[in-house]
């Protein structure tokens, strides 16, 4: 190791500690504000430990049973559209992957077309009134089934594999179908994890849909509820004697909220983590 190298060592990991020290700090001031009295935050005295500890907010949110009916319905909206866009996007990243298929340019072509224009938000709500979908979970699911970043880079994952795994598998009997539940799909782990990460993420964190289609409280995803809570709109729409302590908890509503969403994909993140570093395909075929 020369004296280059380790200074070049040095050097970085000085970098990356500034890099995580940069990144961690907000997100653990949020949480010591959510803990904090509100008068300790006005004065801006909060910075890594709570101080004045206060669990009134948290007390507000969790002791409304509107709360956890809206959280129960984000955790089923994530996982059904999720589901429904995983399927749809690998499909028809799947086909879009095979260079000899006729039309293929065409359907590259329409996917990458609505990235940069769509019927605009009336049309659209125009489209799911009529269709039917309003209050309920298709509202949500099927306009945002596919999102043409992670069908492409779906699309680039499979055109990175080997022909030969594949011409192997149909020698062996196996249709379409079979290839790519059987072959594709097990050493595609690494970006299958990741596509489910941006869509649940997406998912979970999206509220406008939900707001703009539907107008049953007891329908709304855990973020509407959240965003009516810090406007104070929910005293008409469900959320009881809850909204009238609010104000006592104004400085610290927003960092409670920011907690409570961002929580469950903490919880999981770890389990998908590991999926992220490619290197399924590495000696997979030799020779």
């Amino acid at each position: 190791m020369t004296r280059g190298y380790r200074i070049f060592q040095g050097f970085n990991a000085v970098i990356l500690a500034v890099v995580v020290v940069a990144t961690l700090y907000p997100f653990v001031n949020i949480i010591a504000q959510s803990f904090s009295d509100e008068r300790y935050i006005l004065s801006g005295q909060v910075n890594l430990i709570p101080k004045g500890f206060n669990l009134t907010t948290y007390q507000i949110v969790g002791s409304d049973p509107m709360f956890w009916i809206n959280y129960r319905n984000t955790v089923v909206y994530t996982v059904v559209a999720t589901l429904i866009a995983m399927v749809l996007t690998t499909c028809y990243a799947y086909v879009l992957s095979k260079r000899h298929l006729k039309g293929r340019t065409f359907l590259i072509w329409i996917a990458v077309f609505t990235m940069f224009f769509n019927g605009g938000l009336i049309p659209n709500y125009v489209l799911v009134t009529s269709l039917g979908l309003k209050n309920s979970i298709w509202a949500i699911a099927l306009p945002n089934a596919i999102s043409v970043f992670n069908l492409l880079v779906m699309k680039a994952f499979f055109e990175s594999l080997p022909d030969e795994l594949e011409e192997a598998a149909s020698i062996d009997g196996l249709n379409t179908y079979g290839i790519l539940w059987r072959i594709v799909l097990p050493l595609s782990k690494a970006v299958i994890a990741t596509m489910v990460l941006f869509y649940a993420v997406s998912f979970w964190n999206s509220w406008f849909s939900a707001f703009l289609y539907m107008n049953e409280t007891e329908l709304f995803p855990v973020t509407v509820y959240l965003r009516n809570l810090i406007a104070g709109a929910t005293g008409a729409e469900g959320a009881g004697a809850a909204v009238a302590d609010v104000t006592q908890a104004a400085a610290n509503i927003k960092s409670v909220t920011i907690v409570l969403t961002v929580l469950p994909i903490l919880a999981i993140y770890p389990f998908v983590q590991r999926y992220f570093v490619s290197g399924v395909m590495l000696g997979a075929v030799k020779g």
